[in-house]
C-alpha cells in the first residue's frame, strides 16, 4: 500500500469515527464526496515576478497547478496582477499573455479591475525580492509590505467591501507597522493570513506537540540571512511552542548574541546544547560535531524570555546547518523530541503548495486557518532581534510583544489530516 493510500485510509477512518469533531475543511475532503468548488477570483500584488521568486512559487501554483506542471491546483483563479518593479527578466507580461489575466497599473485597479467595486474574492500580497533599500543601522530590508497593505485597505474602504488578504513572510521590517496592520484588519473585519511556508512544510519525523503540553525548554536551528531566513526559523519555532499549556502569551525580552558570545551564552545556560544536538541529529547527514562548531560572523542566537516564564532560543547555525530543525524538552519526558522541517529546495518548491492551500482555504472559508497573531509576534521578535544585534547584543525588554493567542489545528504537509499529498523530492 502506498503512503498516499495509507493516508486516505486513515482519513476515511477518522472522518467516520470523528466526523462530529473534525473541522469541516477536513471532513468534507476526507470523505471524498465534497462537491467541486468554484475557482474564486484573486488579485496578486507583488514586488517583482521573476523565475523562482516568491511570486512565482506562490502565484505560479494558482496559474499552473500545485507542481506548476499544468496539473491539479487550488480552487482559485488569478484575474489581475500588479507588479511594483519590472526588471528585464520579469515574467508578468508573458504570463498574462498565456493565462489571460489583467496587468494592473495600480493596486486599486488590480482589486477593482478598473471599476468602483471589489471584483475579487481575495488579495495575495507578496513583498519579497526586488530592488529595495535597507535600514542604515539595523540592515533590515525595507520591502513595501505596509504600503501594499495600506493601498489594499484604501480600496476596500473606497468600495465599501473587504475580502481576505494574505501577506507573504513577516508583516513589515517595523513592529509598529505590523501592529497597525493587524489592528486594521480586525477593525475592518476581514481575514488576514500571513507568514512563512516552513510551518506547513513536511516534518521528519511528523512531530506535532500535544496541545497543552508543558514545555521546559525549546530550540530551533536555522540558517542563512539573520533577517530574511531568521524569520523562517522564528515561524518554525513559534508554530511548535504555541501549542503549550495556556497558549502563547507573548515575549518579555529579546537578545541577540553573536560570534564568541554564542558559546559564552551556552556556558551560561542561556541556550541548551542538549537540544541543539538533538535538533542536529534530525538533519540530513546528521552532523555530529556540534561541539566543534565555530560560529561565523553571520551566525547568531536569538534568546527569548516568554511572558509565561519559558526561555527558548533560535540558533542561526551558519557554517554547520543548511536546514531548519526543532527540539523540545517536555515535562515528564527524559529525552528531547525533535523534528526536521523538510523543504523542497528546487522547482517547483513544493512546500509552497501547502502555503497556497492555506491561502485557498482562508479565501473560500472566510476565516484565517491559523492565527495572524503568530506572524505579528514573529515580526515583532525579528525587529527586536535586529535592533539587539545592532546594539552589540543588548537585551531588550519588549512589553509591546504581549501578544496572546491560541493555536489552531491546520495540518502541515505530512500530517495525517492533510488533504494535499505531493512528492517532497
Amino acid at each position: 500500500m502506498t503512503a498516499t493510500n495509507r493516508r486516505d485510509l486513515l482519513k476515511a477512518g477518522l472522518s467516520t469515527a470523528l466526523g462530529a469533531t473534525l473541522p469541516s475543511w477536513f471532513v468534507s475532503t476526507a470523505r471524498g464526496f465534497a462537491p467541486a468548488r468554484e475557482k474564486l477570483p484573486v488579485a496578486a500584488v507583488v514586488t517583482v515576478y521573476r523565475k523562482n521568486s516568491h511570486a512565482d512559487v506562490i502565484v505560479g501554483k494558482i496559474l499552473e497547478g500545485f507542481q506548476q506542471d499544468g496539473g491539479n491546483g487550488p480552487d482559485l483563479r488569478l484575474v489581475s496582477l500588479y507588479t511594483d518593479q519590472v526588471p528585464a527578466n520579469e515574467l508578468s507580461l508573458p504570463l498574462a499573455e498565456k493565462h489571460g489575466f489583467r496587468l494592473a497599473k495600480s493596486i486599486d485597479e488590480a482589486i477593482t479591475l478598473g471599476t468602483d467595486q471589489v471584483q475579487v474574492a481575495g488579495v495575495i500580497s507578496i513583498g519579497e525580492h526586488g530592488d529595495y533599500p535597507f535600514t542604515p543601522d539595523t540592515k533590515q530590508h525595507q520591502y513595501p509590505r505596509r504600503r501594499f497593505f495600506d493601498e489594499i485597505v484604501a480600496t476596500f474602504r473606497r468600495c465599501g467591501k473587504a475580502v481576505p488578504v494574505f501577506n507573504d513572510k513577516h508583516l513589515s521590517y517595523r513592529w509598529e507597522d505590523a501592529r497597525v496592520m493587524v489592528e486594521t484588519a480586525k477593525k475592518m473585519n476581514f481575514p488576514f493570513l500571513a507568514g512563512s511556508s516552513v510551518p506547513v512544510a513536511w516534518r521528519e519525523p511528523p512531530l506535532e506537540l500535544p496541545r497543552d503540553c508543558e514545555i521546559e525548554a525549546a530550540l530551533t536551528i536555522g540558517y542563512g540571512g539573520l533577517e530574511s531566513y531568521g524569520f523562517h526559523a522564528l515561524e518554525a519555532h513559534q508554530c511548535m511552542i504555541e501549542r503549550r499549556r495556556g497558549g502563547e502569551t507573548g515575549v518579555a525580552s529579546v537578545q541577540t548574541v553573536s560570534e564568541e558570545e554564542i558559546r559564552k551564552a551556552e556556558s551560561a545556560g542561556l541556550w541548551s546544547s542538549e537540544l541543539f544536538a538533538a535538533a542536529l541529529r534530525q538533519l540530513p547527514g546528521s552532523p555530529q560535531d556540534s561541539d566543534k562548531w565555530t560560529s561565523k560572523n553571520n551566525s547568531a542566537v536569538y534568546l527569548m524570555q516568554h511572558r509565561d516564564g519559558l526561555k527558548s532560543a533560535v540558533v542561526m547555525a551558519n557554517g554547520l546547518a543548511r536546514h531548519q530543525a526543532f527540539a523540545v524538552k517536555l515535562k515528564g519526558r527524559a529525552e528531547p523530541l525533535a523534528t526536521w522541517f523538510q523543504l523542497q529546495n528546487g522547482p517547483p518548491y513544493g512546500h509552497f503548495a501547502y502555503l497556497v492551500h492555506a491561502i485557498e482555504e482562508t479565501i473560500h472559508s472566510g476565516r484565517s486557518v491559523y492565527p495572524i497573531e503568530r506572524t505579528l509576534l514573529t515580526t515583532g521578535i525579528l525587529d527586536r532581534v535586529m535592533q539587539s544585534l545592532a546594539q552589540d547584543g543588548k537585551r531588550l525588554e519588549t512589553p509591546e510583544l504581549a501578544v496572546s493567542y491560541q493555536s489552531t489545528d491546520w495540518p502541515f504537509a505530512n500530517h495525517p489530516q492533510s488533504t494535499l499529498a505531493l512528492p517532497n523530492e
